[in-house]
């Protein structure tokens, strides 16, 4: 069967949307349009499989992302995230469903006005750099501009300041073969950021880097979003990655997305054992904030301590709920929402099996 969809943060309307994604499917396989609304659409993957020759890597698939927002896809291997996202800029053409880009159907696209869309409104980031060996960083860069008629003057003013941008100051007429992973990387960014393009699209862009780079790009991304507000669609299967970056996350299990919503959500609130053992080496204390663990002041504490933002994460709230001699009164808005003390701290970071936070 398939699977249903547990999204505690609301739906937003199409309208508002930036991608507004409805009942998507992808079937591979002999007849696959037949598939979809029938009775075979039901059986499980590999019942499908068996009885139809026919694969469904994406199956019914819904959601809204926000202007601004980072939206995370993840799941393991064969999930259907990738594939997902390819549905998205009909890399893969969709066997049905829509996909609503600022209102517009880029499935029934004419041809030309898909590759308008994939020049101006939309722009991709791989996992593979995909970079023109021949070229230099600068003139990679400008390529994308180079592809949309800008003249030249023009579009290299506009790479030099995606250089700039993305922390590639002084490598502009390096060669890709010069430059190490992560840089390589930034200059796939700079690329993806000179059309100024509405949704950025990045499939596993840093599955091929090592620890440490790719901590600093999951940085370089977070402070380009604060920096431009770009919405981006971003897919992993590495959950920290996911729970650093995405303001919502939607997780997959074979083509079908199981749970969708924030981090603090889906650590709260794992709809199965699925998403449950995919949090469950995420310590609470780094994910959720006080708001969770805030409780009614009980008889005989003291009200007079001081005061925390509701949306504090509870990791970052430790020292100053430890160090406090009162229940900490957390606040939202101005209004009092409940207390916390070093107890409930305790409890939450002992429920995870952790030392500490």
């Amino acid at each position: 069967m398939t699977a249903s969809v547990i999204e505690p943060t609301l739906t937003v309307p199409q309208a508002a949307s930036a991608i507004s994604v409805r009942s998507l499917w992808k079937v591979f396989g002999p007849n696959a349009d037949r598939i979809v609304g029938s009775p075979e659409a039901d059986l499980s993957r590999a019942a499908l499989l068996e009885s139809t020759g026919c694969v469904a890597a994406v199956r019914d698939v819904s959601f809204d992302v926000l202007p601004g927002e980072v939206f995370v896809v993840m799941g393991l291997s064969g999930s259907g995230k990738s594939t997902l996202v390819r549905c998205l800029t009909r890399l893969i053409e969709p066997t049905a469903g829509s996909v609503l880009l600022n209102g517009e159907d880029v499935l029934t696209a004419s041809p030309a006005r898909l590759r308008e869309l994939r020049r101006t409104a939309f722009s991709m980031v791989f996992q593979h750099f995909g970079l023109l060996p021949h070229r230099k960083v600068i003139d990679n860069i400008a390529y994308s501009l180079e592809i949309n008629g800008v003249k030249k003057d023009a579009r290299y003013a506009r790479a030099n300041e995606v250089i700039e941008l993305v922390g590639l100051h002084g490598y502009a007429n390096h060669y890709p073969e010069q430059l190490s992973g992560g840089m390589q990387q930034r200059v796939g960014l700079a690329r993806a950021l000179a059309v100024d393009p509405q949704v950025m699209f990045l499939d596993e862009p840093f599955s091929a880097l090592d620890p440490l780079i790719r901590r600093d790009m999951q940085a370089e991304v977070i402070r380009l979003h604060h920096d431009l507000g770009k919405t981006m669609v971003f897919i992993t299967h590495d959950l920290s990655e996911a729970m650093k970056l995405g303001d919502r996350i939607a997780i997959m299990r074979d083509g079908a997305v199981v749970q969708m919503g924030t981090p603090e959500e889906l650590v709260a609130s794992p709809a199965d054992d699925y998403v449950a053992d995919f949090i469950r080496d995420i310590p609470k204390s780094h994910v959720l904030t006080v708001r969770a663990i805030a409780r009614p002041l009980q008889p005989g504490e003291d009200s007079t301590g001081p005061e925390i933002d509701v949306t504090t994460i509870v990791r970052d709230a430790t020292p100053v709920i430890i160090g406090a001699r009162r229940p900490v009164k957390v606040i939202e808005n101005g209004v009092l929402v409940g207390f916390v003390t070093s107890d409930d701290v305790l409890r939450l970071i002992g429920s995870d099996g952790v030392d500490g936070p």
